[in-house]
C-alpha cells in the first residue's frame, strides 16, 4: 500500500505546476495598460456610442417639441399653429444638442477655432493691408494699356 504523504507530496507538486502554468498563461493574455484601446477596436464602440447619443438627442428634442405645441394647440384650441412653431423649435434645439455633443471638449483659448492647432505658423506673421499687391499688377496693365505710366518707370516715348 502506498504512503499517503507521497501522494500528498505529489498533489502539491502538480498543483504547484499548475498554478504556475495558470500564472504564465494569464500574463499572455492580459489586457492591455491603461490609456490604450485594446487591439482592433480604434475607439470604434465609444464613436458608435457618440452617434447614437446624437441621434437620440435629435430625435428626442423633435419629438419633445411637437408634442409640447400638440398640447398647447389642444388646450387653446388653434389646431395646427402652436404644433408648427414648436416642432420647429424642436428641430432647432435637436441641432444645438448634436453640435453640443459633438464639439470637442476642452477650452479652446486663443484659437480662431477649436479646431484650430493652439499655435500656428501665421498666427503672429504681419499682413499686409487689403489690395497691397495689386498695385503692381493695376499699373503694368495700365502702361500697357497705354492709359498711365508705370509708376517710377521710364517713359518709352523719350528716346
Amino acid at each position: 500500500m502506498p504512503d499517503p504523504g507521497d501522494d500528498e507530496e505529489a498533489l502539491r507538486a502538480r498543483l504547484s505546476k499548475l498554478s504556475g502554468d495558470l500564472k504564465e498563461r494569464a500574463a499572455s493574455h492580459a489586457p492591455p495598460p491603461s490609456g490604450s484601446a485594446p487591439p482592433g477596436t480604434d475607439g470604434m464602440g465609444s464613436a458608435m456610442a457618440m452617434g447614437l447619443r446624437a441621434g437620440s438627442e435629435f430625435v428626442a428634442a423633435i419629438i419633445l417639441g411637437a408634442g409640447i405645441g400638440w398640447v398647447v394647440d389642444r388646450a387653446l384650441g388653434t389646431n395646427p399653429a402652436f404644433l408648427i412653431v414648436f416642432f420647429m423649435l424642436g428641430v432647432a434645439a435637436g441641432v444645438w444638442n448634436v453640435i453640443r455633443a459633438t464639439s470637442p471638449k476642452g477650452g479652446s483659448f486663443g484659437r480662431n477655432s477649436p479646431l484650430s492647432p493652439a499655435d500656428p505658423p501665421d498666427k503672429d506673421g504681419r499682413r499686409s493691408p487689403p489690395g497691397a499687391g495689386q498695385d503692381v499688377l493695376h499699373s503694368k496693365r495700365r502702361a500697357s494699356d497705354g492709359a498711365a505710366e508705370a509708376p517710377g518707370g521710364a517713359d518709352d516715348d523719350e528716346d
